[in-house]
């Protein structure tokens, strides 16, 4: 059986004021015709459809012409809801849906029945698994089980799949795995609060993941973000976006492999003097100029008008910045915030305390203190 995995669409997003609708447009339609020339048997879209939890109008007319033309293709559609969408909205006709074989993933609530797939001798188990919180699955608990961390409620709702593991099961869920590598253009917990360990995965012979938008694994091949078919970020610059082959035959090890995906516009990081990026030995062949570019001027006085100067070779600059010493000096005043996300909630609040009370917290307030966050964060 043959899987096609991609996941973080974020359909409606833009990005320092650019529509990528386009963009979107171009790299669905690069993606039907991928699954045309694959014929895979499942396509999988783990998550983060949409990038906000209302889509305008265009957004949703964007995506419903990309089920149209992979429902043509008469492949099964599996959909759940990631962190940036409304777990009812892509829940909605779920039930109509489903006679064209397309499955979405229902808002939690407590049971998930796997969708069944049969291909020749191979038997494969769909587990449809949406973005959850500790709060939302806290509700179907039993009373006295607490679950504090998403790794407590991941290891509650996968204790409560029908798994055989007598046939081939494939988790699909959108969450945060420990160790795995994030980009700028992710929403991430402070503290690593929404962590997730890969060893719950064991008993499922592949597992799509949404989320984070740089392809990779996470302790083995068969645990996958497929990443986002676009860059989102400058921090992905150096990324090569595709979607995941996956072929299951049996309880066979499943071979993974990928398709490249090339966008409608490449984007480049460029960083120089003023003269130099202007200089048409830079710039001309390289195709700078109608790609999505982030300047970086190293001149130490400011270009007056260097923006929109640079505009007229670079039609797509999306940001503009200098690195000199006046920047650098701002920066390291600020260097120290940009470790925050390595430290937990409770231990920046104390720092904060011990520094305006010259003593620190009393294990009253830490208790009291560790209550609040855990509201919070498990909201």
């Amino acid at each position: 059986m043959k899987i096609l995995h991609t996941s973080d669409l974020h359909i409606g997003k833009r990005i320092n004021e650019y529509s990528m609708f386009e963009d979107q447009k171009d790299i669905l339609n690069k993606i039907v015709n991928i699954a045309n020339e694959e014929q895979p048997d499942a396509i999988i879209l783990a998550g983060d459809i949409y990038d906000k939890s209302v889509p305008s109008a265009e957004a949703v007319s964007l995506f419903d012409e990309f089920l149209v033309n992979l429902v043509k293709l008469g492949k099964s559609v599996f959909i759940i809801s990631g962190n940036h969408d409304s777990a009812e909205r892509i829940a909605f006709a779920s039930r109509i849906m489903k006679t064209n074989r397309i499955y979405l993933s229902p808002v939690y609530d407590g049971n998930i029945s796997p969708i069944i797939l049969r291909d020749n001798d191979n038997e494969v188990a769909f587990h449809m698994v949406p973005f959850i919180k500790p709060i939302t699955v806290q509700h179907y608990a039993n009373e006295g089980t607490e679950l504090k961390t998403y790794n407590d409620a991941m290891k509650f709702v996968i204790e409560h799949l029908d798994v055989d593991k007598n046939r081939c099961n494939v988790l699909i869920t959108h969450q945060f795995i420990t160790g795995a590598e994030k980009s700028d253009s992710e929403d991430i917990m402070v503290g690593g609060t929404d962590n997730i360990n890969a060893d719950l995965f064991k008993d499922f012979d592949y597992v799509a993941l949404g989320h984070l938008h740089r392809p990779q694994h996470c302790d083995r091949e068969t645990i996958r973000y497929s990443g986002t078919p676009l860059k989102y970020s400058f921090s992905e610059v150096k990324d090569k976006k595709s979607v995941t082959i996956v072929e299951i035959n049996g309880k066979n090890e499943p071979i993974v492999s990928t398709r490249p995906l090339i966008p409608l516009h490449e984007w480049y990081d460029l960083k120089g003097t003023f003269d130099e990026l202007s200089n048409k030995n830079f710039y001309d062949g390289k195709g700078y100029e109608e790609a999505f570019v982030r300047i970086t001027l190293t001149d130490e006085d400011d270009i007056p008008d260097g923006m929109r100067r640079l505009r007229s070779i670079y039609h797509n600059i999306m940001e503009f910045r200098y690195d000199n010493k006046r920047t650098r000096d701002e920066n390291s005043r600020l260097e120290t915030l940009e470790k925050v996300d390595a430290i937990k909630p409770e231990e920046i609040f104390a720092k904060l305390f011990d520094k305006q009370n010259a003593h620190s917290m009393s294990e009253e307030q830490t208790l009291y203190l560790n209550k609040i966050i855990d509201s919070i964060f498990n909201k």
